[in-house]
């Protein structure tokens, strides 16, 4: 069943009162994030109402660089796809819908680019590189020589090429900062469903709060 909830009137309540006690607009990221905050309440008064539990929805892929909201779409009880990258989501969702002989999830949403719908023509491209790079980058950094063999080989071929150029080892180093960053953000996200050999949480522990060079 698809339930429809408007949050507009939610959110021009929240920048009228902002307004009202800052003398300044809600805008840019603060009023992004808000949107995603009133998105993950509504889905907790749910889960209380009607004794459901909440299934955050980040993956690797968002919960590695901290691409989502504290208090928004990290809210839940459990992360069923939290050590699932971002293309292999899209895998998967395919995979089932193919299983299925139908689409269990409409195939607009597997094919429309990346969004977190926050701002109007938002992309995820905005602030990240695209998943299939991104995704490269990540497995390398975070699984090693965990990987299997086959996709081990293959990640660590693109990984070389990539950082063969000044352009490729800027973004990588870009990344590696971004998931130090991200560390306060992982602790504070829900426990998740471990389907690889290093997965966050309690058996990776990076600081909080230190100074880190890359």
């Amino acid at each position: 069943v698809l339930h429809e909830h408007p949050i507009r009137d939610l959110l021009e309540s929240y920048a009228k009162e902002f307004a009202a006690a800052f003398a300044a607009p809600l805008a840019g990221l603060a009023r992004e994030n808000v949107q995603a905050r009133i998105r993950g309440t509504i889905l907790m008064e749910y889960s209380n109402a009607f004794g459901h539990l909440l299934l955050a929805t980040g993956n690797k892929s968002e919960l590695s660089v901290g691409y989502c909201t504290l208090y928004g779409d990290t809210n839940g009880g459990l992360g069923l796809i939290g050590d699932i990258y971002k293309t292999e989501v899209f895998e998967l969702a395919r995979h089932l819908n193919h299983s299925a002989g139908r689409e269990l999830i409409p195939r607009a949403i597997i094919e429309k680019e990346p969004s977190a719908e926050l701002a109007p023509n938002q992309r995820d491209t905005d602030s990240l590189p695209p998943y299939a790079t991104l995704d490269t980058i990540l497995k390398q950094l975070i699984e090693g020589r965990s990987l299997g063999s086959g996709e081990q080989a293959e990640v660590e071929t693109r990984y070389a090429t990539l950082s063969a150029t000044a352009e490729g080892a800027a973004l990588i180093a870009r990344i590696k900062r971004m998931i130090a960053r991200a560390e306060y953000k992982r602790r504070q996200a829900p426990p998740i469903l471990r389907e690889r050999a290093r997965a966050f949480g309690s058996g990776r522990q990076m600081p909080i709060s230190a100074h880190i060079e890359y």
